[in-house]
Order: C-alpha cells, then structure tokens, then sequence
C-alpha cells in the first residue's frame, strides 16, 4: 500500500485550540514515521466519546441540569487513563484533545495504559459540598458501564481533587457490590492512594530538567527559574528546583507576576498562597515586585522557563523574545506550533508536555498497581520508581531527537506513537 498521511487543514492561524495542536503534532511525527493510512486510522481518533445528562436536586429543592462528557481515545495498550474535570468551559474538543494527549503520554513513558478524559460543564465554586457531592456520584452512576478497573481509570483534573475521587470510587463499589479501589486514581491515602501523588507532576519535571541540565553539562546550582503558574504543579516545582540550589526568579498566578533581583522563596510564596488563597499581594514581601503586564514573565532572562498554568501562552507574537534556554512544559499545550518553530530556531531547547508532564499519570499507574495487588509501597520505592521511569523515557526521547534530528517535541510522539502503532499492528482487526 502506498504510504501516506491524512493531514488536518489548519490554515495559517496562529491560534490553536487544543484539538488542532494535537492533529499538528502527530502529522509532524506521523510524516517523519511514514505511517500508512491504515495505521493512522487505528490510533488517532477516539475510539467513542460519551455524552451524558445530569440532574441534580439542588439544595433549595430545585432540580438543575448539568452536561457531562468522557471521552475515550485509545485502550490499544492498556485500560484508558485520564482525569474528570469540572469547569464551566469544558467542551467536547477539549476532553477529545486532552484524551488524544494522554494515550501518547503513557506511551511515551512506557506505561500499559491508553488514554482517557472527562468532564461536566460546572462552576463547582457555586456548588456546595453536598451538592458537589451529588453531581460527582450522578456523573459516575451515569457512566458506571464504562469506567473499570481493567477498562477506564479516571484520576483528578481541573477543581476535582482526592474527596470527589473517594465519591466516584464508592459509588462505583457500591453498584458493584465490593470495595474496588483501582477504579480511580488519586484517592485518600485512607483509601488506597499512592505515597507521593501529590508531588508526581513537579518531581517528574524535575528529572526532566536534571537530566536536560546534564545533557548540556549545566550545573544545577547555576540555573535561574521562572514559574509561570503557581498551584499544585508550579509551586512543588519551583521547591524542588530550588532545594536543587537553582535560584527562583520569579513566579506567577491569576493574579500576576512576581519577581525577585535575588532570589524568591518557594515555601514562602507556598505559606502565602496558604493564607490568601493566590498570590495577590506578594510584592509587600521583602525584596518582591510586581510585573507590571504578567505575561513579560515568559520573557525573563532565565536558564529554565516553566510554564505550569494555561495552554497556548507562548505564541508567534512572544515566542522571538523567549530568553530561556530550557522550557520544561508543565501544563498542557503551552506552546503554539508555529511558536515552536521559532524557539527550535533561535536554539531554545523545548521538554514537551507529553514527557515532561507525565510524572502525574506515571505515580497513578502505580497507584493503579498497588490498588491491584493489595500491597502498598514505601515513598523512597515509589520515588526511585517514578525516577527510573522519567530517566529512561528522557533518554529515548533525546536518542530520537539526535538520531532524527527533530525537536524533542517530535521525537517524544516518534517513540510514543510508534508504540501505540505497533501494538494496534499486533492486536489486528476483529470484524
């Protein structure tokens, strides 16, 4: 069969939403793999996408109707993995996207596991507890038949957290009849979550960057930070680099960007946050001041620039003024294509989101184990479990971007959908 590639017309905008990035970084791996048409339509659309309706008895009496989603892209390797976010501008694009990224984020760092996403469409901040808390079990009652321990393992997303996951996993025991902790991931210790999930984001960025510092014989008592997004991910990253010895130059969240001449506290800005809910404020703080314009906080003369907040923030407008000689993506899509080629030009050296992000999904995998055998590990095993696998998926992906010369970009989805390729390959059609 004559080899070719179904490609996606984007046209020449320089905004992308989260679904045309990820068509545009599979066709540029696709090309370069010279996947058959056969091949491409194993394992690049989902293989079904849910779409559920949920009334909730509100807490006044009233019944409100809430739309929720889960989509499924692949389970060619493995159970389909993936968070359960609400937020009011949950789409159907968005989870299809997201879900297409996890499949080839467990690929690219080797775990058995497909991808998955989901969602509702809520502002849970005007929800109150027991009206979360029915929504969440409506949501999950709703999709009992497709979430499973062997078929579908959601984890927590965007405003979902530990609580709402012990709620899905008892509903899910409940209809079931037995106590199935492997059903999500992300749960209280109390009930079977993993030591050292709330860390796994930042810690496998960490080995990201350790590894990428090493790779380019930079001592990591030398480099400068900037952290564009400080919750869960940003914050742990920017303490864990800077008990590394790098020094934390500024830091940022909704409500702006803060920079030190010297160096920034991490646990300090951390106990703020704690106290105030966000950062506003920060500049009272000895040696801190305040960006006037956020967004100059991508532009700071740096060695490491994370972006750990929204996708799409480095752009073709921002993307020449970038002076960071590393990105460590820690969110998801913070870079535009056509954004990445300029940084490939002016000799920036991007750690994509796909590999570098994926400590989070890889210590939920192992929470999935654990859940599976009734054994529960220490938190030095899961530590050196989660190293072993960010090193060795690192050292693939850079081997590929030498050997191909291509961005690591490429390469991380070379290698990843390679896998998901060779294994759809062997599973063959059953009609």
């Amino acid at each position: 069969m004559k080899k070719r590639i179904l490609l996606k017309a984007l046209g020449d905008r320089e905004s992308f939403n989260a679904l045309d990035n990820a068509f545009e970084q599979f066709n540029r791996a696709a090309k370069i793999l010279e996947l058959t048409e056969d091949q491409i339509a194993m394992i690049m659309e989902p293989r079904r996408i849910i779409e559920v309706q949920l009334p909730i008895r509100m807490d006044d009496g009233h019944v409100k109707l809430f739309k929720g989603f889960r989509a499924q892209h692949s389970m060619i390797r493995g159970p389909a993995k993936g968070g359960v976010r609400f937020h009011q501008d949950v789409s159907v694009d968005e989870v299809k996207a997201l879900a297409f990224w996890m499949t080839y984020k467990c690929a690219v760092v080797n775990i058995p596991m497909g991808g998955a996403k989901g969602g509702i469409i809520v502002d849970p901040n005007e929800l109150s507890d027991s009206e979360l808390e029915r929504l969440a079990r409506r949501y999950f009652s709703e999709l009992i038949d497709v979430f499973g321990p062997d078929t579908d393992v959601p984890a927590p997303d965007v405003n979902t957290n530990p609580q709402i996951m012990a709620w899905f996993m008892d509903t899910y025991s409940m209809h079931k009849r037995q106590y199935l902790p492997a059903v999500v991931t992300g749960k209280p210790k109390a009930l079977g979550g993993s030591q050292g999930r709330g860390t796994a984001t930042a810690m496998g960025m960490v080995h990201c960057v350790r590894n990428a510092a090493e790779h380019f014989d930079l001592d990591m008592k030398n480099l400068t930070v900037a952290v564009q997004g400080y919750g869960n991910a940003g914050s742990w990253a920017a303490k864990l680099l800077h008990d590394d010895g790098c020094t934390i130059r500024a830091i940022s969240d909704i409500s702006g960007a803060y920079i030190s001449k010297d160096v920034i506290d991490p646990q300090l800005a951390i106990d703020f946050v704690r106290r105030n809910k966000k950062l506003a404020g920060f500049e009272k703080e000895k040696g801190i001041k305040k960006l006037t314009d956020p967004m100059a906080l991508l532009e700071l003369p740096v060695d490491v620039l994370i972006p750990a907040a929204l996708e799409n923030q480095i752009s073709n407008s921002n993307s020449p003024r970038v002076q960071a000689k590393i990105i460590a993506e820690c969110a998801n899509g913070p870079v535009t294509p056509k954004a990445d080629d300029i940084l490939t030009e002016n000799g920036v050296f991007v750690i994509p989101d796909i590999l570098c992000n994926a400590g989070g999904v890889t210590v939920s995998y192992l929470e999935w184990v654990q859940n599976r055998m009734g054994y529960y590990w220490s938190k030095e095993r899961i530590a050196d479990n989660l190293k072993e696998i960010m090193d060795n998926a690192f050292a693939t992906v850079l081997q590929t971007s030498l050997e191909k010369k291509v961005t690591m970009r490429t390469a991380a989805f070379i290698v990843a959908i390679d896998r998901v390729a060779e294994a759809a390959e062997l599973r063959g059609l059953y009609s």
